[in-house]
C-alpha cells in the first residue's frame, strides 16, 4: 500500500495530537487526571503499601537525635506546638511548631533565677532543626547554661518558611509578632526562664523578624543578634522586601524608627514612658553577601544609633582581625559603639562571607565552616546584657 503524501501524514499527526490534548483536558476538568494511578493487583501483592504515619514534631526531633543532629548536646530537646487563641470565634486558631533546648548544666545561681534564653529565628528555606544543627547553638548554650527556643515558620503561612518581617501588621506588633510573643510568654510560664535575660536572634528573614519582635516588645528582650538581616521598616510587601534586601531603604532609615516611636507614644499609658529602653544589638554581615547586601547593615547601624539616642556620626572603637593561620577564619572588622564604657552596639563585617552563618556546620545550606564563630559571638555579647 503506497504511503500517503507528507501533507496528509502531517494532518493526521495534528489530528491525533488534538485528540490527546482534548482527552487530557477532559481528565483535568473532571478530576480523573488528578487522581493517583492505581497499582496493578500483582504489584500490590508483591509490594504491599506501608501504613501512613503522621509526622509530628516529636518524631522529627527523634530522627534528628538518631542521626546526630542538634540534640547531640546533653540537655533536653523538646518538640511541641503552640496554639494561639484567635481574637474572635470567627478566626481560626494559629499554630506554631517549636523546639526547645533546656541545658543539663545549671549553676546554683541559674537554678534560683532561671535559665537565660535565646530565641533563634531561622531564615527562608530552613527548618528549626536545621538552624539548630547549622549554628551548633545548643552545644555552646549548654556550656553557658542557656535555654534555646527555635520557633518554626509554617509552610501554610509562607511556602518558603520565610518569616514575614515585611508585613505591615507584623511590623506594628500584630500577625507573626504577636504569635511569637505569645509563644515566648507560654514557654516562660512552663519552664524556669530568667525573664531579665531573654534574647532574640536570627539570620536573614529570621534576623528581620527578630528586629521587629524586639522593637515591638523592648521590655521583653535584653539584646538582639542580627546575622545578615534586612533594614527595618522599609518594605510593606514581598516584592518590596526583595528590593530592600538588594538595595536597602530608599528613605533615610531613621524614619522607620521615628514612626515606631511616635506610634508607641500614641498608645502609651499616662503613667508609662513612651520611649524605648536601651536596646543592645550585635550585627554580623558578610562582605560578599548577594542576598541581603551589606548596605542593609549600614542602615541598621543608623537605625540603632537613633533608637538609642546616639548621633549618626558617633565614633566607634574599631578592631581589625586578620584571617586565621592555624584555624579557618576570615579576616573581619569589629566596630563597637559605647555608652558609659559599655558596648551597646557591636558591628561585625566579615571578608569573603556570603549569605551564610559564619562558623557553622557547612554540611547544611546557609552555613559556612570558616569563622569567626557567629554563635560564640552571640553568646559572648548576650551575657553582658540583661533587661
Amino acid at each position: 500500500m503506497p504511503k500517503p503524501p507528507p501533507g496528509i501524514r502531517l494532518l493526521r499527526s495534528l489530528l491525533r495530537a488534538g485528540k490527546q490534548q482534548r482527552s487530557i483536558l477532559s481528565g483535568i476538568i473532571d478530576g480523573s487526571m488528578l487522581q493517583p494511578k492505581r497499582k496493578r493487583a500483582k504489584k500490590a501483592v508483591q509490594q504491599p503499601s506501608k501504613a501512613r504515619t503522621k509526622i509530628t514534631a516529636s518524631a522529627i526531633a527523634a530522627r534528628a537525635n538518631a542521626r546526630g543532629g542538634p540534640t547531640t548536646a546533653p540537655g533536653k530537646w523538646i518538640a511541641s506546638t503552640y496554639c494561639a487563641r484567635p481574637l474572635t470565634d470567627a478566626l481560626p486558631a494559629r499554630r506554631l511548631a517549636y523546639w526547645l533546648y533546656l541545658p543539663n548544666h545549671v549553676s546554683a545561681a541559674t537554678a534560683r533565677r532561671g535559665s537565660p534564653m535565646i530565641v533563634m529565628l531561622h531564615g527562608c528555606h530552613q527548618s528549626a532543626t536545621q538552624f539548630a544543627q547549622g549554628t551548633r547553638m545548643n552545644q555552646l548554650a549548654e556550656a553557658k547554661g542557656y535555654a534555646v527556643l527555635y520557633p518554626q515558620q509554617s509552610v501554610s503561612a509562607q511556602s518558603q518558611r520565610c518569616w514575614q518581617w515585611y508585613a505591615e501588621s507584623t511590623q506594628q506588633g500584630d500577625g507573626e509578632t504577636a504569635l511569637l510573643a505569645g509563644l515566648i510568654e507560654s514557654v516562660c510560664l512552663q519552664h524556669a526562664i530568667d525573664r531579665q535575660r531573654l534574647y532574640a536572634c536570627g539570620i536573614s528573614a529570621g534576623a528581620g523578624m527578630a528586629a521587629v519582635l524586639a522593637l515591638n516588645h523592648p521590655e521583653m528582650f535584653a539584646a538582639v543578634g542580627l546575622h545578615s538581616g534586612p533594614v527595618f521598616g522599609a518594605a510593606r510587601s514581598q516584592i518590596e522586601a526583595m528590593h530592600v534586601m538588594r538595595h536597602g531603604a530608599g528613605a533615610p532609615p531613621e524614619y522607620a524608627i521615628r514612626a515606631l516611636l511616635l506610634r508607641r507614644a500614641a498608645h502609651a499609658l499616662p503613667d508609662r514612658a513612651p520611649a524605648l529602653p536601651p536596646m543592645p544589638a550585635l550585627l554580623i554581615q558578610g562582605d560578599d553577601d548577594r542576598v541581603v547586601k551589606p548596605v542593609n547593615q549600614g542602615q541598621i547601624v543608623r537605625q540603632w544609633l537613633y533608637l538609642n539616642g546616639l548621633p549618626a556620626d558617633t565614633a566607634a572603637q574599631v578592631t581589625t582581625k586578620p584571617a586565621g593561620r592555624t584555624v579557618k577564619r576570615n579576616a573581619h572588622e569589629v566596630s563597637d559603639y559605647l555608652i558609659d564604657s559599655k558596648v551597646l552596639l557591636r558591628v561585625v563585617r566579615i571578608a569573603g562571607l556570603g549569605h551564610a552563618w559564619s562558623g557553622g556546620d557547612a554540611s547544611l545550606k546557609f552555613n559556612t565552616a570558616s569563622g569567626p564563630d557567629a554563635s560564640r559571638m552571640m553568646l559572648e555579647f548576650f551575657r553582658k546584657h540583661r533587661r
